[in-house]
């Protein structure tokens, strides 16, 4: 088994490679400010367990501090450069016994004989809506038996499938939690763009269809349900090779790769 990877909703994922389990942008919120999650429950307690957590970007609904005070002591978290300087409430979970590690792009971190690279994203870094400290966007390669990339919140920039490399299982975010996409985001189109970019073996779509604005059911609906159908079908067209992963709330893929 290279890899395994289970969808938790929104951008929160587990990706098990070689025993090892990394978390990405953890949340675990019945409701966030304005959000709410509409569909598939907060994940059990369970899905806190991993050796190291990677944390793409500042925004709350990545860098979400209940649900990183979840994780056991002696987990590993990966934050972008400068953010505890942005977010104290880090440097709590710091003392309280997270093992806090900050990257920037370039950088790599060994977790228990499995290499994390932190990869550039193109996406505002900053804590919002207060500013003005900013720490970079990241993505992250996960590189054990297999190489899985974790994008993060991104849009696609220039030279992107070259400062990412060789992967060969993609978590690509083709939505958002609310009725419009602003920059520095993927769709559905674009996020099979950038697939058909990177040629990895398999794809899961990821970053939609879990939160919506309290109030705002009813204003353009389809922007909640759809991204997942349509990656499918903007893949299939854009990069038909790629094997592209459905998944559900709590649902895992081993995908099959060829190395």
């Amino acid at each position: 088994m290279p890899v395994e990877v289970t969808w938790w909703g929104h951008a929160t994922c587990t990706v098990e490679d070689s025993g090892v389990r990394f978390l990405t942008d953890p949340l675990f919120a019945r409701r966030l400010a304005h959000l709410r999650r509409r569909r598939g429950a907060p994940p059990p307690p369970g899905a806190a367990a991993a050796e190291a957590v990677l944390v793409s970007h500042l925004h709350s609904d990545h860098l979400h501090l209940p649900s990183l005070a979840r994780l056991a002591p002696g987990t590993r978290l990966l934050v972008p450069r400068g953010a505890p300087a942005a977010v104290p409430g880090l440097r709590r979970l710091a003392r309280s016994g997270l093992r806090l590690t900050e990257v920037e792009a370039g950088d790599a971190v060994t977790v228990e004989g499995v290499t994390v690279r932190a990869v550039p994203a193109l996406h505002d870094g900053r804590r919002l809506p207060v500013g003005p400290h900013r720490a970079p966007a990241l993505g992250y390669v996960v590189e054990g038996e297999a190489r899985t990339y974790f994008a993060g919140d991104t849009g696609l920039f220039d030279g992107m499938a070259e400062a990412v490399g060789p992967v060969d299982v993609a978590l690509l975010p083709v939505g958002g939690w609310g009725p419009y996409l602003g920059p520095g985001h993927l769709d559905a189109g674009r996020a099979a763009e950038a697939l058909a970019e990177l040629s990895p073996a398999a794809a899961v779509p990821v970053h939609y269809g879990t939160y919506w604005p309290i109030g705002l059911d009813g204003v353009r609906p389809h922007e909640f349900h759809s991204p997942g159908d349509e990656f499918v079908r903007h893949a299939a067209r854009l990069a038909p090779k790629v094997a592209v992963h459905l998944l559900g709330h709590g649902e895992r893929v081993r995908p099959e790769i060829a190395r």
